[in-house]
């Protein structure tokens, strides 16, 4: 089910569970999170269990150089709870968001069948099983061990997966016969006569004649609503929302939100977020609401480090906001599957276009798993089908060899749900048969080639070809950069590339036979802590002077980094204003114009500047000003000192939930004086913390590159956490961040 798919007016939940104690009935439906008070432990004793709260990883790992075997193993995770006696007469539902990789779901002993599949939802009605007014043990056997029978194992793949129960868990409390699901899906946006389908998916038995009533909504205001019966208990019902007036589009600058709310008259209800806005690949290109956009876009994982993909909402949705606020993208792919509920709806928020795909790499297994992964095709569309960010669903293998029969089921059920939006399938081989709606490849050459089919996006390139550490020399960061610039020039050039995802936007963890020997691929923009590499710095300059002006060099500054000595070269310097001045040691140096000739395509191309001739013995600062029309608008120092000047400890958020899970990053850096990372500063900072917190990470962590962050994560209890660190020649840093109360979980 869709996270944002939800019981209208569920926000006094928490006031009806204080209630129950006296008054013995419950709304026609209920959620309780399932996220807190759980053991967990590796074999049956339960004495020996651990108290953990959701998400979580089997096991905490160093950030970098681990064993991937170290969490491939067979854990258990306990959950006691109380079913009131009020529950009678309801179905009773438990709703897993993810479980890596299979599960064994038992209450009370009864055992369900085994889910296989780590990146897709699964629910068990426990209603028959259940003891009224008395303790019920949920359990979970979870094997995370690279199954051949799942989807994406059976092959090699680039990414680690991890273990755990790493996703939210539910109890859902419904009438007999209630609204499982509900599609909103708008129609004819862009004409008059807009409506929006709301298809409801009822679950129960239709004994005599029900009403759906279906109303969209703006907050509080009721903007449309309409009616129709139900008699019969057929898959899904269609209500239509029509001749819906002025409505505001949800686009990359304005994403506007609404919300479809479906009642039945047994009192059960559904709201689903969405938004209006029409999206299609055409042959000259992408249009969003009829107007051209091209993509630019990187492909994330969504793993971090030392938990994996075990972080809460406000890690994952951070992700979004790091992508379009930071890097200043339009496009993200969900390599290379499902990925967190919460990010996706924090690219709704951000106004984050989404091409989201199916788990696997390369590898295509036998006939059931091939079934697996159909499967697991239905349940991704089912799920996000309400997210107006994804443009795009992916129903083939990335990289996987061509299967007709294979790739006409995905495609045809994906059509069959959701016939508002079209397919793609992640190919490396141009001559693959198309059998979805827009061709999606992988191509890592340069130059690229021409467009080979009318509906042509570039989903990976660059990555592994020219794998860039954030500490690299001059020479390689500096190339890192045009080589990104280069690609989205070309694709630029010609209406026909839709445009295209670069590999990637942050490193990841690997196996041993990728990356760079210590687990990791150093194939991002930023690093593995969401920190930017030079290269970052080219899709942030991408956007309108008018939403932030960007200097970014597409180096680090010293004079003899570079084998030639004089300074750093010719390097890029990224940025959006039409002039720029370079400024060296108080004198000017040079005046550049954006690179137009070489990167005529780009709206704002870099800046290539000759700093080879910087004199050896009057080393000193480097200043850049940039100008829009003959006026200064900012300006960007860059020291020469040589000197690690500051400690910096940010954490993201001042205030965190207690309620055990939530978590923010709190990065750790030594910068030159005027805040630029020194990207060879050493040394190891110590950590401790006071007050209701805990620290994830490495402790003391020894930065690499000048910087790293850890997470720090907040207990079931409200105060102020107090994070000091402590370097060995730049002192100590403390900062605070406050931990509100929040509700015991109500079961």
């Amino acid at each position: 089910m869709n996270r944002r798919t939800f019981l209208a007016g569920a926000s006094a939940a928490a006031a009806l569970g204080r209630a129950q104690n006296s008054a013995p009935a419950v709304p026609p439906r209920r959620t309780y999170s399932l996220n807190r008070n759980w053991l967990f432990g590796t074999d049956a004793d339960e004495s020996k269990f651990s108290r953990v709260t959701l998400p979580h990883t089997n096991v905490e790992l160093p950030w970098h150089s681990f064993d991937d075997k170290a969490y491939e193993f067979v854990s258990v995770y306990r959950r006691h709870f109380r079913a009131p006696p009020a529950w009678n007469g309801k179905r009773i539902f438990v709703d897993f968001g993810g479980v890596m990789t299979a599960a064994k779901v038992t209450i009370n002993g009864h055992h369900f069948e085994e889910y296989r599949g780590g990146y897709t939802p699964f629910s068990f009605e426990l209603t028959e099983h259940l003891k009224f007014g008395a303790d019920n043990l949920l359990a979970v056997e979870v094997d995370s061990t690279e199954r051949a029978d799942i989807p994406p194992f059976g092959g090699s793949i680039d990414y680690l997966t991890f273990g755990g129960i790493y996703r939210d868990v539910e109890l859902r409390v419904v009438p007999k016969t209630h609204l499982a699901n509900v599609f909103a899906k708008p129609v004819r946006v862009m004409a008059n006569d807009r409506a929006v389908l709301v298809r409801c998916y009822l679950d129960g038995r239709v004994d005599q004649p029900l009403t759906i009533t279906a109303e969209l909504s703006d907050g509080e205001r009721v903007l449309k609503s309409a009616t129709a019966t139900v008699k019969t208990a057929a898959e899904y019902h269609d209500v239509t929302l029509a001749a819906i007036g002025d409505i505001q589009l949800w686009d990359l600058h304005r994403p506007k939100l609404y919300q479809v709310t479906a009642h039945l008259d047994n009192g059960d209800a559904l709201t689903a977020r969405m938004g209006f806005r029409e999206a299609r690949f055409t042959d000259k290109g992408f249009y969003l609401n009829g107007e051209h956009v091209k993509l630019r876009g990187l492909n994330r994982h969504q793993t971090f480090p030392y938990t994996g993909g075990a972080m809460p909402a406000r890690v994952q949705a951070r992700d979004a906001k790091v992508l379009r606020q930071e890097l200043k993208c339009n496009i993200v792919r969900t390599s290379h599957y499902p990925q967190s509920p919460h990010f996706l709806d924090a690219c709704d928020e951000a106004g984050l276009l989404v091409l989201e795909e199916i788990p696997g790499w390369q590898h295509i297994g036998d006939a059931a798993w091939q079934d697996l992964a159909v499967d697991n095709v239905g349940r991704m569309i089912r799920r996000d089908w309400n997210h107006p960010s994804i443009v795009l669903w992916g129903v083939r293998i990335n990289e996987s060899a061509d299967n007709h029969e294979f790739y006409s089921r995905t495609n045809a059920l994906a059509h069959s749900l959701d016939d508002s939006r079209q397919t793609g399938g992640i190919r490396n081989r141009p001559n693959s048969e198309l059998l979805e709606d827009v061709f999606t490849i992988n191509y890592f050459g340069f130059p690229l080639r021409p467009p080979s089919h009318p509906l042509y996006l570039n989903t990976e390139f660059n990555g592994h070809m020219f794998s860039t550490k954030r500490f690299d020399n001059v020479e390689r960061v500096a190339e890192h950069v045009i080589r990104h610039v280069r690609v989205h020039d070309q694709l630029a050039s010609d209406e026909r590339y839709a445009g295209g995802i670069a590999w990637c936007a942050f490193d990841y963890a690997s196996h041993r036979y990728f990356g760079s020997g210590d687990r990791i691929c150093y194939h991002g923009v930023s690093d593995i802590f969401r920190l930017p590499k030079p290269a970052a710095g080219f899709y942030r300059s991408q956007c309108d002077p008018e939403e932030e002006v960007v200097i970014e060099p597409g180096f680090f500054y010293a004079w003899g980094d570079r084998g030639s000595g004089n300074g750093p070269g010719v390097v890029p310097i990224c940025s959006n204003c039409d002039h720029l001045k370079v400024y060296y040691n108080g004198r000017l140096l040079l005046e550049a114009d954006p690179g137009r000739k070489t990167y005529p395509n780009l709206r704002h191309p870099p800046f290539i500047v000759n700093l080879t001739t910087l004199s050896f013995g009057n080393w000193g600062d480097l200043k850049i000003e940039g100008y829009l029309k003959d006026k200064l608008v900012a300006t960007r120092m860059l020291s020469g000192s040589g000197t690690d000047d500051v400690l910096v400890v940010k954490p993201d958020d001042a205030e965190l939930d207690g309620d055990g899970r939530d978590a923010t990053r709190v990065v750790l850096a030594v910068t030159d004086q005027f805040g630029n990372l020194r990207p060879l500063a050493s040394g190891a900072i110590q950590l401790s913390l006071t007050g209701p917190g805990q620290i994830v990470g490495e402790n003391p962590f020894s930065l690499s590159g000048g910087a790293g962050a850890v997470w720090v994560k907040a207990k079931e209890i409200a105060g102020t956490i107090r994070l000091e660190a402590r370097h060995q020649y730049l002192g100590r840093k403390a900062v605070e961040i406050r931990v509100r109360g929040v509700e015991a979980e109500l079961v």
